[in-house]
């Protein structure tokens, strides 16, 4: 079976990027992150990249003109890579439609809520002042909505009385160092399908059969 190749899109820390990457060094992952692009050039994300041999580039929205010039770029960069797929990690801004429909290849986002429930911005604050028992992470396929693509799969964590933005974001972020290597092996082991909004894992209709 062929080697999937992956670009990542980040802009901070890239602790999820890390869990791809060492997901792939146990041997869990049967594919490679052959590119990782930032909007930010201080991004940490760009640096675990660099340590392990991976191309990595900065592309500010501050030095182009206009939007899609800045997404130009980040198309560019990708089409040279020739990956078959683009996956979100910490990737803080919205892509528009001219970015979706400019690319050939699916594009995938990890998200902080159970969409599709607290979309955008801050889904651990309007977790929290909305008052729900439940959270957690989301893996799901993009599309020309804000958070609105196919749900992939999803991870619960409870929401405690006591807790605080940072003690939630935390304990969701534990769940997606998890639940992403685990779609990405999936799509490694062509075991995603999907039509429409309907997302079916192989895996899991065999299991249940």
């Amino acid at each position: 079976m062929k080697r999937l190749r992956f670009a990542v899109l980040v802009s901070g820390r890239g602790s999820n990027l890390q869990a791809l990457l060492n997901a792939r060094e146990k041997g869990a992952i049967k594919g490679d992150v052959v590119v990782v692009l930032s909007d930010k050039k201080d991004a940490y994300a760009l640096e675990r990249a660099r340590k392990e041999g991976i191309p990595a580039f900065s592309v500010e929205p501050k030095d182009f003109c206009e939007k899609k010039d800045f997404e130009g770029e980040l198309l560019k960069i990708i089409e040279e890579h020739n990956v078959d797929y683009i996956l979100l990690a910490g990737f803080m801004r919205v892509l528009s439609s001219f970015f979706i429909r400019g690319t050939s290849v699916p594009i995938l986002n990890i998200h902080p809520s159970l969409l599709p429930s607290f979309t955008g911005l801050h889904a651990q604050r309007q977790t929290l002042e909305y008052g729900v028992r439940y959270s957690g992470c989301t893996v799901h396929f993009i599309d020309e909505g804000v958070d609105t693509g196919p749900i992939i799969q999803q991870a619960v964590v409870p929401v405690y009385a006591d807790d605080t933005e940072e003690s939630l974001s935390l304990r969701i972020l534990q769940e997606e160092h998890k639940l992403y290597p685990e779609v990405v092996r999936l799509l490694c082991e062509d075991k995603i399908r999907y039509e429409d909004r309907k997302v079916i894992i192989i895996e899991e209709e065999t299991e249940n059969e």
